[in-house]
């Protein structure tokens, strides 16, 4: 019987892959909020969209300086 609950539970996880990590990303926010407070939840939020993205640009295969370029302000050329 329990063993048929739990399969019945992996089905409806898989089939809402998208329902389940937002919702376990929703708590796992408003738990940090509620002990570490509101900013420093939002910088480490903003500290992980950012790793990311990063990853998600070399995935891509693109250049790393092309990116900080289009970030950061370029340096001064001597």
């Amino acid at each position: 019987m329990a063993k048929e609950i739990f399969l019945k539970f992996i089905q409806i996880v898989e089939e809402n892959k998208g329902k389940t990590i937002g919702t376990i990303i929703g708590f796992i926010i408003a738990i940090l909020v509620l002990t570490i407070g509101f900013f420093r939840t939002l910088f480490i939020v903003l500290c992980t969209w950012f790793g990311f993205y990063l990853g998600k640009k070399k995935d891509n295969q693109e250049d790393f300086r092309e990116i900080l370029d289009r970030i950061l302000p370029p340096g001064r050329e001597k």
